[in-house]
């Protein structure tokens, strides 16, 4: 576990409270069995071979990027796109499981009156549904975000942390003025998160609540 910080007094935001932003897929959730399934479905369904494992490997960025990544040629992605949508709700949702210490890591921002928000790559009304089937409260969810677009949703909740588990949330927090709390759940290895400029990285989220504890 990387060492807890001392505690910053900018942490806080005055003029809003305490708020604090979180990342969904591989911080708050583990979507990557759903996310295999679905990706062979539409693979099957639309006749482009697509690299399942690769896809849930890598999740983080907006469905098209991760799509191209897998496989999709450019002209099928908006049709590949609308259609895996359409699956999401059947096939992903119902395969996920919290990320382990994600259910603590709110509550600990709750008990200190907190409020909590949802800033993801992932499309909206998809994200809303993980967050209800997982019995996650968030006060506010916003959608199709990523790295430096998330600054937009962070600055108008006035979030002061924003934790995620790719450097692109690390980017998107530190352009928001909010503290980056990396968690090396996901994709990226503790080194390049903090070469990013993480202000902390943690192993998991069951490292968050001492962490808040200390800085909040």
């Amino acid at each position: 576990m990387a060492p807890i910080m001392p505690a910053r007094p900018w942490l806080r935001c005055a003029d809003v409270g305490l708020c604090v932003g979180f990342d969904l897929d591989m911080t708050l959730i583990d979507p990557r069995e759903g996310m295999i399934d679905a990706i062979d479905a539409l693979s099957a369904d639309a006749g482009v071979a697509l690299d399942s494992a690769g896809f849930a490997a890598r999740l983080g960025p907006p469905l098209p990027v991760g799509l191209r990544a897998a496989g999709a040629p450019d002209d099928r992605i908006p049709e590949l796109v609308t259609r895996f949508r359409t699956l999401y709700p059947d096939v992903v949702v119902p395969r996920t499981v919290p990320m382990p210490g994600a259910l603590a890591a709110v509550a600990s921002v709750r008990e200190a009156g907190g409020s909590v928000i949802v800033v993801t790559g992932k499309y909206q009304p998809n994200a809303e549904l993980h967050l209800r089937a997982l019995g996650i409260e968030a006060d506010a969810v916003a959608g199709e975000l990523f790295a430096e677009t998330k600054v937009t949703a962070l600055v108008e909740h006035g979030a002061s942390i924003y934790v995620g588990d790719h450097v692109a949330d690390v980017h998107g927090a530190r352009h928001a003025g909010a503290a980056a709390v990396a968690v090396a759940s996901g994709p990226c290895g503790t080194d390049e998160l903090a070469d990013a400029g993480a202000d902390v990285v943690l192993t998991s989220l069951d490292d968050f609540p001492a962490w808040f504890g200390i800085n909040r």
